[in-house]
């Protein structure tokens, strides 16, 4: 009954993206389905009991400390609005801790291992679309939904950006290299009509060979391919990719804000994690580099 009005409030005041709306949602509604399946059927009744059960059946299904702690972040908010609204006069989150995180290493590729992933693709149609979405993937930092969302329109090739918005209000605006600019322009320009057909239609930046919209299953199934292809020891994801994109940076002069505004983090603590990764990429030199190290 409160959720879509919920869901309605983030999206004005806070200005979410799609996805991160649909994530809250989820994380409230299965809070009420965990709350109806012990015979609570009022969701404004809710205790911190209640609470710290459903935080512990989710342990117990196996679920992360990150994902127990992303919904409890969601069910604060939502509690926090009922109380805004005047619905509960306490919220039953209140007090409860979070579980901690053990924070797992770093994976990034080294810009030598850039280099050779990004040299694999072939000359066909295939592999010019592919080398193209490497080179985008590479370059920006962009996550892989907002690749996947991409609309041809979202390019600017006259001052070379990528705009990177599921909202309008959330658009941000991403520079393209020289290499990705002239990588996206042969795709666009010469590759993608084909690979369209009789689909004119189509608004999809990145397309299949049935000239509609890459899935994020494709995508993930096209890096395996080429990280096997360029050699990359571990499984290649477009996380991985991004993260070799902030470390690139920040390990060639860029500040940590700018880095905060290319790769879309609300905060700026979701930054800092790529300095643990340069400062101990600079230590290894040192250490390598030094005679007295």
């Amino acid at each position: 009954m409160y959720i879509e009005e919920f869901v309605a409030y983030l999206q004005k005041e806070k200005r979410m993206s799609k996805n991160t709306l649909e994530a809250y949602k989820r994380d409230v509604l299965g809070l009420i389905a965990f709350l109806e399946s012990r015979g609570s059927h009022n969701v404004l009744e809710t205790s911190s009991t209640d609470i710290v059960a459903y935080l512990h059946n989710l342990k117990g299904m196996g679920k992360s400390a990150a994902t127990v702690n992303r919904k409890l972040a969601s069910l604060r908010s939502f509690f926090n609005y009922l109380m805004k609204t005047g619905l509960v006069k306490e919220n039953p989150t209140a007090g409860i801790k979070s579980p901690k995180i053990e924070h797992k290493e770093l994976e990034f590729l080294s810009i030598e291992e850039i280099d050779k992933l990004l040299d694999t693709p072939d000359d066909t149609l295939k592999g010019r679309r592919d080398k193209a979405i490497l080179e985008v993937l590479y370059a920006t930092g962009i996550k892989v939904s907002e690749l996947i969302d991409a609309n041809v329109d979202d390019v600017n090739f006259r001052m070379g950006f990528i705009t990177c918005a599921q909202t309008s209000s959330r658009a941000r605006i991403v520079p393209l290299g020289r290499p990705a600019r002239a990588a996206l322009e042969d795709y666009v320009y010469d590759v993608r009509d084909k690979l369209i057909k009789d689909n004119k239609g189509e608004k999809a930046l990145f397309v299949n060979y049935y000239g509609k919209r890459i899935t994020r299953q494709g995508l993930w199934k096209m890096l395996k391919e080429y990280g096997e292809k360029a050699g990359i020891e571990h499984k290649l994801t477009p996380n991985i990719i991004r993260n070799s994109f902030a470390v690139h940076m920040l390990q060639n002069g860029a500040d940590l804000k700018s880095l905060q505004e290319l790769m879309g983090h609300e905060d700026i603590t979701a930054t800092q994690v790529y300095l643990s990764a340069t400062k101990n990429r600079i230590k290894d030199v040192y250490d390598k580099a030094h005679p007295r190290a």
